[in-house]
């Protein structure tokens, strides 16, 4: 047995969602958001490579070597699998494991609204996850294809990076491809993807040009594309893939996500009432004639509204979904004045009144 593994044990005795180990510090583990250091010596340079090397391969070994990060999924000997990221820092080296359920969750353990279970029902175009890292984006995803694999006889190809969630195929075949083992990118994952006669395409990451317009070729030809980007509401999404793609090519992409683009979901991580774990809450915005319109002639600043007044459609503003959870008494109201985007109607149900003059100094100094 690998001695990081002991680490990674006890991450999961607690609990926690990632495990975080750095030369210079005691190990630390993030429990329901917080992160807190166990009970340990500062972690060595010396023992931190030997811990390290013992979980790589010879090809993994030489990447990191010659100054590579590296990001790879890892079974522990005692169970249990961890998505791996390793980099060097000033100290030395560091790594970070986040921990992968051994059950996919269903859509409904998750509390994610009923819209988003009927956006599964559609047979082509673009649904998009975002959030910030560790946002919980690859567990709603993993739900969305679970639920697809279940209940449709598809071909549904995954292409991730690392493969975290293993998906079994039931009344589907679900096919992973991870990125740098199976597939030397998104691009050409998808690429190829679409000559293997797919019904749902997933991408782990838009992450440049190349893929979105790939995974838009692929959502234009008759299939349904899951995907995820690093933005923070519908319209930086929007913005995003509007600003990725060339200049003489926006046009085309407008046209493109006023007739493709189905759903984006932006979901955040907010410590439940009683602070025992976390869960997410999401702003959603579903295409409708009015929203492609806006999109088409330049005015994607005007969705928000679109989103306010959307709600017998499913759709909802981040700030409306914290507010009607913390009214439902689902989630903690501390940190969901930390989450809000307009924090003054939050300021009633703040519990601990540090949070508002915190607040209040930080936005004075940003402002400054």
């Amino acid at each position: 047995m690998a001695r990081i593994d002991s680490f990674l044990k006890l991450g999961l005795q607690q609990g926690c969602s990632d495990i975080h180990l750095a030369v210079g510090v005691p190990p630390m583990l993030r429990v329901r958001g917080e992160l807190l250091p166990i009970k340990f010596r500062d972690l060595r340079d010396t023992e931190m490579d030997e811990y390290v090397q013992e979980i790589l391969t010879p090809q993994q070994r030489e990447q990191f070597a010659q100054g590579q990060d590296l990001d790879f999924a890892y079974v522990a000997a005692d169970d249990g699998r961890f998505r791996v990221h390793i980099y060097r820092k000033d100290t030395g080296i560091g790594a970070a494991f986040r921990v992968i359920p051994d059950e996919i969750p269903s859509l409904d353990s998750l509390g994610l609204p009923a819209v988003v279970q009927r956006l599964c029902g559609h047979q082509q175009g673009l649904i998009l996850v975002t959030g910030s890292t560790g946002s919980g984006k690859s567990t709603t995803l993993a739900a969305l294809i679970n639920l697809l694999n279940q209940t449709r006889r598809y071909n549904i190809i995954s292409l991730e990076d690392p493969i975290e969630f293993v998906h079994r195929s039931k009344n589907s075949q679900v096919i992973q491809r991870e990125i740098g083992t199976h597939v030397p990118s998104f691009a050409e994952g998808v690429r190829a993807a679409l000559r293997e006669d797919p019904d749902v395409i997933f991408v782990g990451e838009l992450r440049d040009a190349e893929t979105i317009a790939m995974a838009m070729t692929a959502a234009e030809t008759g299939h349904l594309v899951l995907a995820t980007l690093h933005t923070t509401s519908a319209v930086k999404t929007i913005d995003r893939i509007i600003d990725a793609l060339p200049v003489d090519e926006r046009d085309q992409t407008k046209n493109f996500l006023a007739q493709n683009l189905l759903a984006v979901i932006t979901q955040v991580l907010v410590k439940s009432h009683d602070s025992q774990r976390r869960r997410a809450v999401c702003e959603i915005m579903v295409m409708t004639r009015a929203i492609a319109r806006l999109i088409q002639t330049d005015q994607i600043h005007l969705i928000p509204s679109q989103l306010q007044t959307g709600r017998e459609l499913g759709m909802q503003m981040l700030d409306q979904a914290l507010l009607l959870a913390i009214q439902a008494r689902e989630i903690d109201p501390d940190d969901a004045y930390q989450q809000a985007l307009d924090k003054r109607p939050f300021q009633r149900f703040v519990l601990d009144p540090s949070q508002l003059l915190r607040i209040d100094l930080s936005a004075t100094n940003s402002a400054l």
